[in-house]
């Protein structure tokens, strides 16, 4: 059984891409997952400058992350995607890359994508902050 969420677009609020402008969640259990980060197991940036595979893995690492406390991408009620750009159009490159990724779906629900100077790691190009509502 999976805790109540319910996503809303206000009438009043603009039309978004995909994404929801609130989200609402039931009492329950809820997972705050640390920014997940393009590394490989062993720690290593993956796509050293190539912002797609930096995506793809933080993809992996994200479902990994979920998956771990028995969550899906579904289970997802808030999301914050960093991307080391002020480009516009590669900020919605990155959102179309996350939104389509095996964690898609985690992006219908409430969330920000911001451009940044810089992240933690030397070559990192993107990271990804999601909290899941856990079922029950």
């Amino acid at each position: 059984m999976t805790a109540g969420i319910t996503r809303l677009n206000p009438p009043h609020l603009h039309a978004t891409p995909g994404y929801h402008h609130i989200t609402v969640v039931e009492a329950g259990r809820t997972a705050y997952l640390a920014g997940q980060c393009p590394l490989d197991a062993s720690g290593k940036l993956v796509g050293e400058g190539d912002l797609d595979a930096q995506i793809d893995q933080v993809a992996a690492n994200a479902l990994a992350a979920l998956n771990a406390v028995g969550a899906g991408p579904e289970h997802v009620v808030r999301s914050v995607i960093y991307v080391v750009s002020d480009d516009v159009p590669v900020l919605g490159s990155a959102w179309r890359r996350l939104t389509s990724s095996v964690v898609g779906p985690a992006f219908t629900t409430a969330s920000t994508l911001l451009g940044v100077a810089r992240l933690g790691f030397s070559g990192q190009l993107v990271e990804v902050d999601l909290t899941a509502a856990l079922p029950h």
